[in-house]
């Protein structure tokens, strides 16, 4: 069951892989029936701004936020940070460390691919940026345009993901980082989609032991990418740990349009909503 929700916490921009500007995001979740919305775009604030101007007397609330990527245990696990001064500078200096990483390997993925035989996809993947947020979803696009593979999903499960030619292992920032950079920008610090991750319920919990440890407050409960089952466990998992519950589509342009802005499972009852803490804002008049 999907019903439309007023509040989608998860969503991009073409400030990174998204393919809606910020502004046009803005009007589409609108149109979708969305009250307030979060603008969380993969390591940078940049579509923070333009999204706040085109929501400014809309009746739409503009929650600032970012999507930090995070290395655990070898592994890359993201980590929302809900309702951040965009102007912190302890969070810009973070985000610009991690950018500059980005940016290094965009080049070495543009260079193992051009190692086996597939030239100019640096060049290429530039095409489909609009931001400074260089990903493999825009090398993606090009190795689907450039005829290597019939769908983004074929490019990463043959070239970008562990094992394939043009993998480069994360070198992001510690969970206890990003957490402490959320805190000092005043934001709420959030595990994204946790059930992606397909880890073991051990696993899990240790994740977000360590997480609620290192001061994070929230569990993307309700994600555009879960089951009802997932949506339930991870309920129980936010609650066993006195977590607060955040949903988010995860949109990312009308590409995938299984994913829409607001179109989420219904939220779990029993849960304690991330837009009840202390620190969140006050509803903007309509």
């Amino acid at each position: 069951m999907v019903e439309m929700c007023c509040h989608d916490l998860h969503s991009h921009s073409t400030a990174s892989d998204g393919t809606l500007a910020p502004t046009r995001l803005v009007e589409r979740a609108r149109s979708a029936g969305v009250d307030v919305l979060a603008l969380t775009d993969h390591d940078t604030l940049d579509g923070v701004a333009e999204a706040q101007a085109a929501a400014e007397g809309s009746g739409l609330q503009l929650i600032p936020g970012v999507e930090i990527s995070v290395s655990w245990r070898s592994m890359t696990i993201h980590v929302l940070a809900l309702n951040v001064d965009p102007g912190n500078r302890t969070l810009g200096e973070g985000l610009a460390r991690l950018q500059r990483f980005r940016d290094w390997r965009a080049r070495e993925i543009g260079r193992r691919l051009a190692a086996r035989g597939i030239g100019g996809a640096l060049e290429g993947a530039e095409r489909f940026r609009h931001g400074r947020i260089l990903s493999r979803t825009h090398f993606a696009h090009f190795l689907v345009e450039a005829g290597h593979a019939a769908s983004l999903r074929e490019v990463f499960r043959r070239f970008l993901v562990k094992g394939k030619p043009g993998y480069v292992a994360g070198e992001w920032a510690t969970l206890e980082e990003v957490v402490d950079w959320i805190g000092q920008a005043g934001g709420l610090a959030v595990i994204a989609h946790p059930a992606r991750y397909r880890l073991t319920r051990s696993k899990l919990q240790t994740l977000v032991g360590e997480f609620r440890e290192a001061g994070g407050v929230g569990l993307e409960v309700v994600s555009g990418s879960h089951t009802r089952d997932e949506t339930l466990h991870m309920a129980a998992v936010a609650n066993e740990h006195g977590l607060l519950a955040s949903c988010g589509s995860d949109y990312h342009g009308p590409e995938k349009p299984w994913v829409e802005l607001g179109r989420l499972p219904p939220f779990p009852a029993r849960c304690r909503p991330v837009w009840q803490a202390h620190s969140w804002p006050k509803a903007v008049a309509a």
